[in-house]
């Protein structure tokens, strides 16, 4: 039987929902699909965002012969037939390749396409959730344009639905809160959100109110977010330290719960103790302690009590005062040493190397002097000038910063 989703999906952009930043009076894709001259383009996004139907309908209002392939299932030999076979096509103003899910081909695999796209014999049109940039080969990608969908609103998901039900259901009583809960749940996600829309007609009856204690025993056997693909994951441990670095333990409240439903607890463990040093740094020295010890307590206990040493380390990052010189510094020191040849002053080479040996300079031990200090130079040879540490602007390093200012 066909899905509900398939029988619904749209035939023209009036039919189109979400993705106003694309679709509409003057936006990209429908200038595109109303010339008539269709790109080598890549559509990413969310799943359930409409990458397939936007596909469908470019085929359908440009007379182009459509060949589909799915990057899950297809292997080099089908691409060389499949490409071979389109090129005795007649009688359409061009061809389109459509690959789904074509962050599965392998390097290999695109190179062949690369080749057809070159010369004009197809039009490539690629959709993929993937982040592009690490999944797509790069001379594809600089052939393409890129597309990116977004999820729907859950506006958008509910003013549909209410739609759909009126035209095709009439008889089901599905009350506002309901459709707003299978909304919700559908998480920008709208095949997700006909998908639970089919499961309560297939389980009630049109004779009953379907109410919002239905859809959430239905929703039990539902997934009930796409927090778990690996973009969504990387995004969200730069969500979590970004939200520390500004400052706001509550929306890095929201990106901690966010990485606790992925459930990945090594990965949140290993950005908080990053965000220590990196973003919190000399502001507060004792940071990385008290966050080691906080991950320490969070992977013995594991979840889901884990989660509250973990939110103790995010909102005591959160509320701390900000350093990144420490990180900076290093930063900096790596960019310049990285085309140099750097010379260690002879003075300062191990005592028993070969340098060091044939020289007459002796090294000054600053323990010898007051206050541990003795000014000489420490630098390589044409890194003199160069400063990596400054000072930050907190108490703890304006007080060193006084220290040394006082002893130098």
């Amino acid at each position: 039987m066909q899905p509900l989703a398939d029988k619904l999906r749209p035939k023209s952009l009036e039919d189109f929902i979400g993705q106003q930043h694309l679709i509409g009076k003057n936006k990209i894709l429908t200038r595109i699909i109303e010339s008539k001259k269709i790109p080598n383009m890549i559509i990413y996004g969310p799943p359930g965002t409409g990458k397939t139907s936007i596909v469908n309908i470019i085929a359908n209002e440009c007379n182009k012969n459509f060949y589909k392939l799915n990057g899950t299932t297809t292997n080099t030999e089908k691409i060389k037939d499949v490409i071979k076979e389109m090129m005795n096509f007649n009688g359409y103003d061009g061809i389109i390749l459509y690959i789904d899910e074509i962050h599965f081909l392998s390097k290999k695999q695109q190179q062949i396409i690369l080749k057809f796209i070159e010369n004009g014999s197809i039009t490539l049109i690629g959709s993929t959730t993937e982040n592009i940039n690490f999944s797509i080969f790069g001379s594809i990608l600089s052939r393409c344009i890129t597309i990116n969908f977004k999820s729907l609103s859950t506006q958008d998901i509910s003013n549909q639905l209410k739609k759909i039900i009126s035209k095709n259901f009439p008889s089901y009583n599905f009350d506002d809160d309901s459709i707003n809960l299978i909304s919700k749940i559908a998480c920008g996600d709208f095949r997700k959100a006909l998908n639970i829309l089919e499961l309560s007609l297939n389980t009630y009856t049109d004779n009953e109110k379907i109410s919002i204690s239905h859809i959430e025993s239905l929703s039990q056997t539902t997934q009930k977010n796409n927090y778990n693909s690996e973009d969504y994951h990387y995004n969200t441990l730069s969500f979590l330290q970004k939200t520390i670095r500004g400052s706001d333990p509550n929306a890095a409240s929201i990106a901690l719960a966010l990485l606790i439903e992925q459930g990945d607890l090594e990965s949140i463990c290993r950005r908080l103790l990053v965000i220590a040093c990196e973003d919190i740094g000399l502001a507060y020295p004792q940071a990385i302690s008290i966050v080691k010890s906080c991950v320490d307590s969070a992977l013995m206990i594991g979840f889901p009590e884990a989660k509250i040493p973990l939110s103790q380390a995010v909102i005591f990052l959160s509320t701390l005062p900000k350093s990144n010189t420490a990180y900076m510094a290093i930063k900096n020191a790596l960019e310049d040493i990285k085309y140099s040849t750097v010379e260690i002053p002879n003075y300062l080479c191990d005592k028993f190397s070969n340098t060091q040996i044939n020289q007459n300079k002796n090294y000054l031990y600053p323990h010898n002097y007051p206050n541990n200090y003795i000014k000489q130079n420490y630098m390589p040879k044409g890194f003199e000038n160069k400063i990596y540490y400054n000072y930050g602007d907190n108490k703890f390093e304006k007080s060193i910063k006084d220290y040394w200012d006082k002893i130098k």
